[in-house]
């Protein structure tokens, strides 16, 4: 009877541990070395097993980071009313936010122009993190007018969400009038927030929403990790 190769008792056995949940999707896998001594072989035989296993689909390696879980993408709809917690419980997922930073501030050429804000106007901006099933997804900055927003930041901070905060400024609807999506390479910082390597691909979306009488309400940066998202584009 003809022996079994060691690298596929090897990816047998990851594929097992994988299916009863000792390692789940999005999670990282021992490092080779670490496989390597489990095992009792070589590295060369782990990195045949892990290839193998990504072919499967099952794994993927990120350059720099190690090898991870393969996941099943989010489905993020884009249309003219983007509601990040409404697409995430739509696809299943538990939708979080963390803020990273708040602040008044000078807009820039590009922000007043968005906004159709005077140069030189204030503009209230708010960084930080979307997260499926606590998983980062995505970096955002959304970027708001002062004038009309006066007490819109502790807003967002009590809340987290761009939704409540509005609805408390008196913004009970917005609609999105613009989205562009743009390929990047993740910066050095997206990446550690991310939990990727540098320059792994990401999805940018630039976007501005406007409220029921078509005044801009929002100028909106979100770059995703581009594993773990797919963009629905819907034109309704």
């Amino acid at each position: 009877m003809a022996r079994t190769a060691i690298w596929t008792s090897i990816a047998a056995t990851l594929t097992h541990d994988i299916a009863e949940g000792r390692y789940g999707p999005g999670d990282k896998l021992p490092t080779e070395a670490e496989l390597a001594h489990r095992f009792g072989v070589n590295r060369h035989t782990v990195r045949r097993a892990l290839g193998a296993m990504a072919d499967d689909g099952l794994l993927h390696a990120r350059r720099g980071s190690g090898v991870f879980v393969a996941q099943t993408p989010t489905d993020y709809p884009i249309g003219r009313r983007v509601r990040f917690h409404q697409n995430l419980a739509a696809a299943g997922r538990t939708a979080a936010k963390t803020i990273l930073t708040l602040e008044t501030r000078t807009a820039d050429t590009r922000e007043a122009d968005a906004l159709a804000l005077a140069p030189g106007a204030q503009v209230h901006a708010c960084e930080g993190l979307s997260l499926a099933d606590a998983q980062p997804i995505a970096v955002f900055r959304s970027i708001f007018p002062a004038a009309r927003f006066p007490g819109l930041l502790a807003d967002l901070d009590e809340t987290k969400s761009v939704t409540a905060a509005l609805a408390r400024q008196g913004v009970s609807d917005y609609t999105r009038i613009t989205t562009r999506l743009t390929a990047k390479l993740a910066t050095a910082t997206q990446a550690l927030h991310l939990r990727i390597a540098e320059h792994a691909p990401i999805l940018r979306t630039v976007a501005i929403n406007i409220d029921p009488d078509g005044a801009p309400v929002e100028y909106g940066h979100t770059w995703f990790a581009g594993d773990r998202v797919s963009l629905i584009v819907n034109e309704q």
